[in-house]
C-alpha cells in the first residue's frame, strides 16, 4: 500500500502496487508480477469500470528490468517472463481475509478496532456508536456480495481463485489472477488451469460466495451478543434469494422484459440451457 489519495472529486483511493517485490504476506512468493498477467488486470479492471461493476482500476503499468521465473500452466516448464509493476486503486483493499486472520488467531481487540475503522470510513450510513454496527455491516456485504456476483454472470465474467483473500469487504472485483470470460454459456467453464477440482468454476461462483459470507460470519461472532448471532444467521440464509433476485433482474434487462410474469424465469433458464445445447 503506497497511501491514499483524494482527486478532485473528493472521491478516497487507496493505492497498491502489485509486482513490486516482497511483502509479509509474500509467504514463499517472489512478490513479482509478469508482464502478460499485468496487461491483463490493467485492462480486464478498466473494463469491468466500464461495464458498471464494482471494482479496482488501474493507474499505471511500468515494465520492469527484473526477470521473474513462472510456471505458467503448472506443468514444470518454468520459463523467464518480463516483470512488470502495476499501480492499482480501490476503495479499500479490506477483505473478508483481513477479519478472518485476526479472528483465527485470537486478536478480538484489534478486530474490533479495525471494524469500526472500516465502517467509519466506507459504511456511512452505518453509525459506529450503534450497538448492532456489525450486523448491520454483515447485512450490508451479504447484500452487495450478492449484487457483484450477480454482475458477473450477467456479463460471463469468472474469477479464477474467488477464496476470501480475494473478496473484498467493499464488495468490489478486486485481484485479477486467473480470470476469464465465456465466450458461449458453460457453467463449468473454468479459467484457472490450476483449479483441477473446478472449485471455482463460473457456476459455482454464487456459492463459493455464500461459503465466503459463512467464514465471515464465523469471524464476527466473537464480537456479536447471542441474539446478533441468531439474527446473522437469519440474514445469511437469505444470500441465496437476494442472489437470484438480482440475477433475474440483470437477465430480464437484456431480455427486455418488463413488469412480472411467472413465465420470465422459465424463459431465462430455457434461453441458457438453448446457447449450452448451441
Amino acid at each position: 500500500l503506497v497511501g491514499v489519495y483524494t482527486n478532485r472529486h473528493g472521491e478516497r483511493w487507496e493505492l497498491q502496487l502489485k509486482g513490486s517485490g516482497k511483502t509479509p504476506y509474500s509467504r514463499n512468493g517472489d512478490g513479482r508480477a509478469v508482464l502478460r498477467s499485468s496487461v491483463r488486470e490493467f485492462l480486464c479492471s478498466e473494463a469491468m469500470h466500464y461495464l458498471g461493476i464494482p471494482t479496482s482500476r488501474a493507474a499505471s503499468l511500468v515494465v520492469s528490468d527484473d526477470d521473474v521465473w513462472r510456471d505458467q500452466f503448472y506443468n514444470g516448464n518454468i520459463k523467464k517472463e518480463r516483470g512488470a509493476i502495476v499501480l492499482r486503486l480501490a476503495k479499500s483493499w479490506f477483505r473478508i481475509g483481513s477479519l478472518e486472520i485476526l479472528a483465527h488467531s485470537g486478536e478480538l481487540d484489534l478486530q474490533r478496532r479495525l471494524l469500526d475503522f472500516i465502517i467509519q470510513e466506507h459504511f456511512p450510513s452505518i453509525a459506529v456508536n450503534d450497538s448492532n454496527r456489525y450486523l448491520e455491516f454483515f447485512s450490508t456485504v451479504v447484500s452487495e456480495t450478492a449484487n457483484l456476483i450477480a454482475l458477473w454472470m450477467s456479463v460471463g465474467f469468472a474469477h479464477g481463485v474467488c477464496n476470501t483473500d480475494n473478496f473484498s469487504l467493499l464488495s468490489i472485483t478486486i485481484d485479477y489472477g486467473p480470470f476469464g470470460f465465456m465466450d458461449s454459456y458453460d457453467p463449468n467453464f473454468v479459467p484457472n488451469t490450476s483449479d483441477d477440482e473446478r472449485r471455482y468454476k463460473i457456476g459455482n461462483q454464487a456459492n463459493v460466495g455464500l461459503f465466503n459470507l459463512s467464514k465471515l460470519l464465523q469471524a464476527l461472532k466473537p464480537l456479536l451478543d447471542p441474539r446478533q448471532k441468531q439474527l446473522a444467521s437469519q440474514i445469511l440464509e437469505g444470500y441465496g434469494e437476494r442472489y437470484y433476485i438480482r440475477f433475474t433482474e440483470l437477465f430480464k434487462t437484456k431480455l427486455g422484459l418488463l413488469g412480472e410474469n411467472e413465465d420470465d424465469n422459465y424463459l431465462i433458464a430455457f434461453l441458457l440451457k438453448v446457447s449450452l445445447l448451441c
